[in-house]
């Protein structure tokens, strides 16, 4: 039960939300909030991409579009070996060997994806644990909406999780090689949104396609935007919210 316990360390309130750290069994994370919460909200958790970690630009930007447009609560946890995690030993060799083959010109998947399987591996019960945390809060609850949202690395990890997790309902994924991910993509039957960059200098448009296509909702849609892999529209941020607020509706939060 100890591992489930959620501790804040530190709490700040800016323009409407309000941020609290915090650890589940010393997982460091974050929820940001309605600085007003009138009644209890649905919540999306978040995984952050490769080399970020809870707080980067991406998350907290999205974070906001989520809790000041649809008054949701949002988490994120730093992945292991990311943020304020230290760095295993396995961390160092395999970041050592993507390092090495990036400088080569080599191609980087097949390290990505067995790196990105090993964090999926240990992120897996943290993400479990926080999430039982989070829904003994009387803001969340434990019978409101759950969504999941991950690009990147964040698919890595979210879709073993989300593949087991039946509080998850709603998820929006991306960019990613479908190498250990597709069986568990066909374990997941609810509603997808899924991102692809047409002209991924490292992830095939062929490889986007077969992890889109081995999902099992019958929801499921595509978003594929032209450019390389780090030039994702931001208006596909915007798109998400849409998503989650079509499937979980607009909360009464009282932000600002």
């Amino acid at each position: 039960m100890s591992s489930t316990i959620l501790r804040f360390t530190a709490e700040s309130t800016t323009n409407g939300v309000r941020e609290r750290d915090f650890t589940v069994g010393g997982v460091p994370g974050v929820l940001w909030s309605p600085a007003v919460c009138a009644e209890r909200a649905p919540l999306v958790l978040m995984g952050h991409g490769g080399g970020n970690h809870k707080k980067h630009p991406a998350m907290t930007g999205r974070a906001r579009r989520l809790v000041l447009g649809c008054g949701y609560h949002v988490a994120v946890l730093d992945a292991p070996g990311h943020g304020d995690r230290p760095r295993s030993e396995h961390d160092e060799a395999e970041i050592a060997v993507m390092q090495e083959a990036m400088a080569a010109g080599k191609p980087v998947g097949p390290i990505v994806v067995r790196y990105n399987d090993h964090l999926a591996e240990l992120s897996l019960p943290e993400w479990q644990s926080t999430l039982d945390a989070l829904q003994r809060l009387p803001e969340i609850g434990a019978d409101g909406p759950v969504g999941y949202w991950g690009i990147n690395m964040g698919t890595a990890i979210g879709i073993p999780f989300v593949a087991v997790e039946p509080r998850i309902t709603a998820a929006v994924f991306g960019q990613h090689w479908p190498d250990t991910l597709a069986d568990q993509a066909r374990r997941i039957t609810i509603p997808v949104e899924y991102d692809l960059q047409w002209d991924d200098e490292h992830i095939p448009r062929e490889a986007g396609l077969a992890l889109f296509d081995a999902f099992a909702s019958k929801e499921k849609t595509l978003h594929a935007n032209a450019g390389r892999h780090k030039e994702l529209p931001r208006f596909e941020a915007d798109s998400a919210v849409r998503f989650f607020a079509r499937h979980f509706g607009r909360a009464n939060a009282g932000a600002a």
